[in-house]
């Protein structure tokens, strides 16, 4: 079943062109901390990224998405970005998962909030 789902689409990992091209074209320059796998073409003008599950842009780090993107030259393996204290850990999006954020008065949390700013009006 997982031949004929890497054969077919694209949204699960690679597809076997994809797998076949990278295996004669690609060099791998290193792994993210979520089992993504990023290649660079031998003359270094292409790069690319091989998702470890699902194809979601947002599952890359920024260090990573500034090399794919020739922000800068070095592989974060190579090079690490410095890090500011105030920074916190890269997220994927989680819009349409259990783990949103849903703020306070949406009508999809679980527990609506109670509005104390207003008295309802009730007919005598």
């Amino acid at each position: 079943m997982s031949f004929l789902l890497r054969f077919l689409t694209w949204w699960n990992s690679q597809t076997l062109n994809t797998q076949f091209w990278t295996w004669r074209n690609g060099v791998k320059v290193g792994e993210d901390a979520e089992g993504n796998v990023f290649y660079k073409s031998r003359d270094g003008k292409r790069r690319w990224v091989i998702y470890n599950g699902e194809s979601e842009a947002s599952r890359i780090s920024p260090e990573w998405h500034g090399w794919l993107h020739h922000t800068w030259n070095e592989a974060p393996t190579e090079q690490p970005l410095p890090r500011k204290t105030w920074e916190q850990p890269h997220k994927p999006n989680l819009t349409g998962t259990p783990a949103a954020y849903v703020p306070e008065g949406s009508l999809m949390r679980a527990q609506p909030a109670q509005r104390r700013d207003y008295d309802a009006w009730q007919p005598e």
